[in-house]
Protein backbone atom coordinates (compact mmCIF):
# COMPACT_ATOMS: atom_id res chain seq x y z
CA UNK A 1 0.00 0.00 0.00
CA UNK A 2 1.06 3.57 -0.76
CA UNK A 3 2.15 5.68 1.82
CA UNK A 4 -0.71 7.43 3.99
CA UNK A 5 -0.71 11.10 3.52
CA UNK A 6 0.16 13.31 6.96
CA UNK A 7 -1.87 16.35 8.03
CA UNK A 8 1.30 18.44 6.96
CA UNK A 9 1.43 17.36 3.39
CA UNK A 10 -2.88 18.18 3.40
CA UNK A 11 -2.24 21.76 4.47
CA UNK A 12 0.55 21.81 1.89
CA UNK A 13 -1.75 20.62 -0.62
CA UNK A 14 -4.55 23.26 0.54
CA UNK A 15 -1.40 26.14 -0.08
CA UNK A 16 -0.52 25.35 -3.62
CA UNK A 17 -4.37 24.72 -4.36
CA UNK A 18 -4.23 28.34 -3.47
CA UNK A 19 -1.39 29.48 -5.98
CA UNK A 20 -2.94 27.22 -8.88
CA UNK A 21 -6.23 29.51 -8.53
CA UNK A 22 -4.91 32.35 -8.30
CA UNK A 23 -2.89 33.06 -11.83
CA UNK A 24 -0.83 29.60 -12.60
CA UNK A 25 -1.48 28.33 -15.69
CA UNK A 26 -2.83 24.62 -15.73
CA UNK A 27 -1.79 22.59 -18.51
CA UNK A 28 -4.08 21.21 -20.77
CA UNK A 29 -2.54 18.23 -22.04
CA UNK A 30 -0.52 16.16 -19.23
CA UNK A 31 2.01 12.78 -20.14
CA UNK A 32 2.86 10.96 -17.39
CA UNK A 33 5.30 8.44 -17.39
CA UNK A 34 4.10 6.01 -14.46
CA UNK A 35 7.21 4.27 -13.60
CA UNK A 36 9.15 2.39 -10.86
CA UNK A 37 6.53 -0.41 -9.90
CA UNK A 38 8.66 -2.49 -9.78
CA UNK A 39 11.20 -1.17 -7.65
CA UNK A 40 8.41 -0.14 -5.02
CA UNK A 41 7.34 -3.82 -4.70
CA UNK A 42 11.41 -4.66 -4.33
CA UNK A 43 11.53 -1.96 -1.51
CA UNK A 44 8.47 -3.30 0.06
CA UNK A 45 9.66 -7.14 -0.33
CA UNK A 46 5.94 -7.47 -2.08
CA UNK A 47 6.17 -8.76 -5.52
CA UNK A 48 5.63 -7.55 -8.98
CA UNK A 49 2.15 -7.88 -9.42
CA UNK A 50 1.50 -6.34 -6.07
CA UNK A 51 3.90 -3.18 -7.62
CA UNK A 52 1.59 -3.04 -10.76
CA UNK A 53 -1.71 -3.22 -8.70
CA UNK A 54 -0.50 -0.47 -6.87
CA UNK A 55 0.28 1.94 -9.85
CA UNK A 56 -2.83 1.37 -11.51
CA UNK A 57 -4.80 2.26 -8.65
CA UNK A 58 -2.11 5.02 -8.26
CA UNK A 59 -3.92 5.73 -12.06
CA UNK A 60 -6.99 5.85 -11.05
CA UNK A 61 -6.69 8.84 -8.09
CA UNK A 62 -4.24 10.64 -10.42
CA UNK A 63 -6.94 11.08 -12.92
CA UNK A 64 -9.05 12.35 -10.04
CA UNK A 65 -6.20 15.41 -9.28
CA UNK A 66 -6.25 15.92 -12.91
CA UNK A 67 -9.97 16.56 -13.13
CA UNK A 68 -9.85 18.73 -10.26
CA UNK A 69 -7.63 21.25 -11.95
CA UNK A 70 -9.42 20.94 -15.11
CA UNK A 71 -7.08 19.31 -17.06
CA UNK A 72 -8.57 18.03 -20.80
CA UNK A 73 -5.92 15.43 -21.64
CA UNK A 74 -4.15 13.29 -19.58
CA UNK A 75 -1.59 10.34 -21.96
CA UNK A 76 -0.53 7.02 -19.57
CA UNK A 77 2.42 5.06 -20.68
CA UNK A 78 1.48 2.00 -19.01
CA UNK A 79 3.13 -0.91 -21.49
CA UNK A 80 6.27 -0.19 -23.91
CA UNK A 81 6.15 -2.42 -27.03
CA UNK A 82 9.73 -3.32 -25.47
CA UNK A 83 7.54 -4.47 -21.89
CA UNK A 84 6.18 -6.77 -24.34
CA UNK A 85 9.32 -8.80 -24.27
CA UNK A 86 9.63 -9.18 -20.45
CA UNK A 87 8.65 -12.87 -18.79
CA UNK A 88 5.70 -14.74 -19.88
CA UNK A 89 4.24 -14.20 -16.11
CA UNK A 90 4.86 -11.06 -15.86
CA UNK A 91 3.14 -10.24 -19.07
CA UNK A 92 0.12 -12.04 -18.40
CA UNK A 93 -0.44 -10.32 -15.25
CA UNK A 94 0.30 -7.04 -16.90
CA UNK A 95 -2.09 -7.71 -19.27
CA UNK A 96 -4.71 -8.60 -16.54
CA UNK A 97 -4.18 -5.31 -14.66
CA UNK A 98 -4.16 -3.30 -17.43
CA UNK A 99 -7.42 -4.64 -18.73
CA UNK A 100 -8.92 -3.90 -15.60
CA UNK A 101 -7.33 -0.75 -15.41
CA UNK A 102 -8.49 0.26 -19.07
CA UNK A 103 -12.27 -1.11 -18.09
CA UNK A 104 -11.95 1.30 -14.38
CA UNK A 105 -11.09 4.42 -16.14
CA UNK A 106 -14.01 3.70 -19.04
CA UNK A 107 -16.19 3.19 -16.59
CA UNK A 108 -15.48 6.86 -14.78
CA UNK A 109 -18.05 9.83 -15.34
CA UNK A 110 -17.04 12.18 -18.09
CA UNK A 111 -14.13 10.01 -19.57
CA UNK A 112 -12.93 8.92 -22.91
CA UNK A 113 -10.35 6.17 -23.44
CA UNK A 114 -8.48 6.16 -26.30
CA UNK A 115 -5.97 3.96 -27.00
CA UNK A 116 -2.13 5.02 -27.68
CA UNK A 117 -0.04 2.20 -29.58
CA UNK A 118 0.48 -0.40 -32.32
CA UNK A 119 -2.52 -2.99 -31.29
CA UNK A 120 -1.32 -5.08 -34.25
CA UNK A 121 1.49 -6.14 -31.49
CA UNK A 122 -0.90 -6.58 -28.83
CA UNK A 123 -2.15 -10.23 -27.13
CA UNK A 124 -6.13 -10.56 -29.25
CA UNK A 125 -7.43 -11.33 -25.69
CA UNK A 126 -5.53 -7.76 -24.49
CA UNK A 127 -6.22 -6.22 -27.39
CA UNK A 128 -10.08 -7.33 -27.90
CA UNK A 129 -11.00 -5.86 -23.90
CA UNK A 130 -9.10 -2.52 -24.39
CA UNK A 131 -10.84 -1.94 -27.95
CA UNK A 132 -14.10 -2.99 -26.08
CA UNK A 133 -13.35 -0.45 -23.40
CA UNK A 134 -12.87 2.28 -25.77
CA UNK A 135 -15.47 5.31 -25.81
CA UNK A 136 -16.50 7.94 -28.21
CA UNK A 137 -18.42 11.32 -27.69
CA UNK A 138 -18.49 14.28 -25.23
CA UNK A 139 -16.15 14.23 -22.29
CA UNK A 140 -14.34 16.19 -19.60
CA UNK A 141 -11.46 14.46 -20.38
CA UNK A 142 -9.81 12.45 -22.92
CA UNK A 143 -7.67 10.03 -21.33
CA UNK A 144 -5.24 8.28 -23.66
CA UNK A 145 -3.89 4.88 -22.63
CA UNK A 146 -0.43 3.85 -24.09
CA UNK A 147 -0.41 0.48 -24.71
CA UNK A 148 2.15 -1.57 -27.04
CA UNK A 149 3.94 1.86 -27.56
CA UNK A 150 6.97 2.92 -28.84
CA UNK A 151 7.93 6.28 -29.65
CA UNK A 152 9.89 5.68 -33.07
CA UNK A 153 7.23 2.92 -34.16
CA UNK A 154 4.79 5.53 -34.08
CA UNK A 155 6.60 7.87 -36.50
CA UNK A 156 7.52 5.44 -38.73
CA UNK A 157 3.58 4.39 -38.84
CA UNK A 158 2.54 7.64 -38.82
CA UNK A 159 5.04 7.88 -42.25
CA UNK A 160 3.80 4.45 -43.81
CA UNK A 161 0.21 6.29 -43.45
CA UNK A 162 1.03 8.96 -45.23
CA UNK A 163 3.32 7.65 -48.01
CA UNK A 164 0.08 5.29 -48.50
CA UNK A 165 -2.66 7.91 -48.60
CA UNK A 166 -0.99 10.02 -50.80
CA UNK A 167 0.28 7.23 -53.23
CA UNK A 168 -3.68 6.05 -53.11
CA UNK A 169 -4.34 9.98 -54.18
CA UNK A 170 -2.05 9.19 -57.39
CA UNK A 171 0.25 11.12 -56.09
CA UNK A 172 3.66 10.77 -57.24
CA UNK A 173 6.56 10.35 -54.81
CA UNK A 174 8.84 13.27 -56.24
CA UNK A 175 5.90 15.97 -55.42
CA UNK A 176 5.11 13.67 -51.82
CA UNK A 177 8.52 14.82 -51.04
CA UNK A 178 8.49 18.44 -52.19
CA UNK A 179 5.25 18.68 -50.16
CA UNK A 180 6.27 16.99 -47.28
CA UNK A 181 5.98 18.94 -43.61
CA UNK A 182 5.81 17.97 -39.93
CA UNK A 183 1.81 19.10 -40.26
CA UNK A 184 1.15 15.86 -42.21
CA UNK A 185 3.16 13.87 -40.35
CA UNK A 186 1.37 15.05 -37.41
CA UNK A 187 -2.03 14.25 -39.07
CA UNK A 188 -1.30 10.70 -39.29
CA UNK A 189 0.00 10.04 -35.25
CA UNK A 190 -1.92 7.94 -32.38
CA UNK A 191 -2.61 11.53 -31.02
CA UNK A 192 -3.75 12.90 -34.66
CA UNK A 193 -6.42 15.77 -33.87
CA UNK A 194 -5.12 16.75 -30.14
CA UNK A 195 -2.96 19.49 -29.21
CA UNK A 196 1.01 18.42 -27.87
CA UNK A 197 1.22 17.41 -24.62
CA UNK A 198 2.03 20.55 -22.30
CA UNK A 199 3.76 19.12 -18.99
CA UNK A 200 5.15 15.38 -19.35
CA UNK A 201 5.63 13.83 -15.87
CA UNK A 202 7.65 10.94 -14.95
CA UNK A 203 8.06 9.10 -11.61
CA UNK A 204 11.11 7.15 -9.65
CA UNK A 205 14.08 9.34 -10.20
CA UNK A 206 14.81 8.51 -14.00
CA UNK A 207 15.29 11.04 -16.42
CA UNK A 208 14.66 10.60 -19.47
CA UNK A 209 11.70 10.06 -22.09
CA UNK A 210 12.13 6.23 -22.55
CA UNK A 211 10.59 7.00 -26.78
CA UNK A 212 7.56 8.23 -25.06
CA UNK A 213 5.33 10.82 -27.20
CA UNK A 214 8.61 11.62 -29.18
CA UNK A 215 7.72 13.51 -31.32
CA UNK A 216 4.75 15.24 -29.78
CA UNK A 217 6.91 16.10 -26.81
CA UNK A 218 9.32 18.77 -28.79
CA UNK A 219 7.96 21.97 -26.58
CA UNK A 220 6.94 19.73 -23.42
CA UNK A 221 8.03 20.96 -20.32
CA UNK A 222 9.44 18.26 -18.38
CA UNK A 223 8.82 17.34 -14.60
CA UNK A 224 10.96 14.35 -13.25
CA UNK A 225 9.90 12.88 -9.53
CA UNK A 226 12.12 11.16 -7.14
CA UNK A 227 9.01 9.21 -5.98
CA UNK A 228 8.32 5.75 -7.67
CA UNK A 229 4.96 5.80 -9.30
CA UNK A 230 2.69 4.27 -6.41
CA UNK A 231 4.11 6.35 -3.61
CA UNK A 232 3.42 9.64 -6.20
CA UNK A 233 1.32 12.21 -4.19
CA UNK A 234 -0.88 14.84 -5.06
CA UNK A 235 1.30 16.93 -3.32
CA UNK A 236 3.63 15.69 -6.33
CA UNK A 237 1.65 16.41 -8.71
CA UNK A 238 0.74 19.96 -7.81
CA UNK A 239 3.95 20.81 -7.03
CA UNK A 240 4.89 19.23 -10.75
CA UNK A 241 1.68 21.60 -11.85
CA UNK A 242 3.06 24.97 -9.83
CA UNK A 243 6.26 24.48 -11.87
CA UNK A 244 5.07 24.07 -14.80
CA UNK A 245 3.54 27.43 -14.54
CA UNK A 246 6.16 29.37 -12.96
CA UNK A 247 8.24 28.63 -16.17
CA UNK A 248 8.46 30.48 -19.22
CA UNK A 249 7.24 28.65 -22.70
CA UNK A 250 9.11 30.74 -25.35
CA UNK A 251 8.42 27.42 -27.99
CA UNK A 252 12.46 27.25 -29.40
CA UNK A 253 11.77 31.41 -29.97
Amino acid sequence: MARPVSLLYRLYERRLLRELDKSVPVPRHVGVITDGNRRWAKEFGATTADGHRAGAEKIVEFLGWCDEIDVDIVTLYVLSKENLARSAEEVEVLIEIISDLVEKIASLKGVRVQLVGDLEILPPGLRARLEAATSAGDCQMRVNVAVGYGGRQEIVNAVKSLLRLRTDEGTDLETIISELSPQQISEHLYTKGQPDPDLIIRSSGEQRLSGFLMWQSAYSEFYFCEAYWPDFRRTDFLRAVRDYGLRQRRFGK
